[in-house]
């Protein structure tokens, strides 16, 4: 996993890390379940895999920054943070429900 110094990121750059890999993280979690609808369960599997190491670096840097604040640097609101944070829940529950449903179908033979 690839570890971000944020002390070297404005915050505006910070907030597009989280879209970033939140954002790339949907696509593959997206992606893996068209492969598997496909009968492609490698290719889901590892595009799952993929997306949780997009995902663990999303995390990273959204607890980097809860951190910071915590230490006594506040985080400017901006729409762009928003969005960022808006990315990062959705795809982490997206991500959950997908789990799921693959589970779901394997048990049922689908």
């Amino acid at each position: 996993m690839t570890k971000l110094e944020l002390d070297k990121l404005t915050e505006e750059q910070i907030n597009f890390q989280l879209i970033l890999h939140s954002g790339t993280a949907r696509s593959k979690i997206i992606q893996s379940l068209r492969e598997y609808r496909e009968g492609n369960v490698e290719s889901s599997n590892r595009l799952l895999q993929e997306a949780e190491n997009d995902l663990q670096i999303a995390h990273d840097v959204h607890f980097q920054m809860i951190k910071r604040e915590a230490n006594g640097l506040k985080t400017e609101f901006s729409l762009l943070l928003l969005h960022g944070e808006d990315h990062l829940m959705s795809t982490l529950t997206m991500k959950e429900l997908v789990r799921e449903m693959l589970e779901l179908f394997k048990a049922k033979n689908l």
